[in-house]
């Protein structure tokens, strides 16, 4: 089972994505373990302040150090195993998330511990006190894109990955790259939609003929562009 720890001062933002569907039941089953630490119940003063301005100037604030440091080392015990766990901060400037690195990390690690930057990033020294504890980091980003925190990426990674452990589907067919990505289609047979004059939209004539052979040759032409 994989457990997967996610750090963020916005630990509300996980309630409803992983409360529902695939990934509720894939906890419920014991499959994979999904912990959220609020990073402000490490912040000691009265205001749990997490970040402040960057030494050197600049736009923006960065997340403090103190706050995260005492929440990454609140869950370090006898139970992490260094070659089994992962930590990662979630940036804009790290190495792009793809497919394979879903799957290897679901067949590589039990611990998956993913740190959410906000704002300018986090403080650089966090890399160091990761290194301390007998931890390697990785700088990870979901796409060539920027978004206003590391929480969206946290889910996606965590879905991403879970795909891929044995049972969270149900069946290994279930994985898009083995099925392809080709367009499916479901009943009814015919669709009528009365706004555009009742216009019919129908299943392709193939998906109905009961040929496997011909339906998977029609899959294989259709299917879609994909960089998986």
């Amino acid at each position: 089972m994989i457990t997967f720890h996610i750090f963020s001062i916005f630990p509300e933002s996980f309630e409803s994505y992983f409360g529902s569907s695939i990934l509720k039941r894939a906890q419920d089953k014991k499959l994979i373990k999904i912990k959220v630490h609020d990073i402000r119940k490490f912040a000691k003063d009265k205001h749990r302040i997490t970040d402040d301005r960057p030494f050197g100037g600049g736009a923006g604030m960065a997340l403090k150090i103190e706050p995260i440091a005492r929440a990454i080392g609140s869950i370090l015990n006898s139970k992490f195993e260094i070659r089994n766990s992962k930590f990662i901060i979630l940036s804009p400037g790290g190495k792009q998330f793809n497919q394979k690195t879903a799957k290897n990390y679901a067949k590589r690690y039990k611990h998956i511990v993913l740190l959410c930057g906000r704002y300018e990033g986090i403080d650089a020294r966090v890399r160091k006190v990761v290194s301390d504890f007998g931890f390697r980091i990785s700088d990870l980003s979901i796409g060539p894109y920027i978004l206003t925190g590391g929480e969206l990426p946290a889910m996606n990674i965590v879905d991403a990955v879970s795909r891929h452990i044995p049972g969270v589907l149900g069946k290994k067919e279930s994985l898009e790259e083995n099925k392809g990505s080709y367009p499916v289609y479901t009943r009814p047979e015919v669709f009528e939609y009365p706004p555009f004059g009742g216009k019919k939209y129908k299943v392709p004539k193939v998906l109905l003929s009961g040929n496997h052979k011909k339906i998977e040759q029609w899959r294989q032409k259709n299917k879609f562009n994909s960089n998986l």
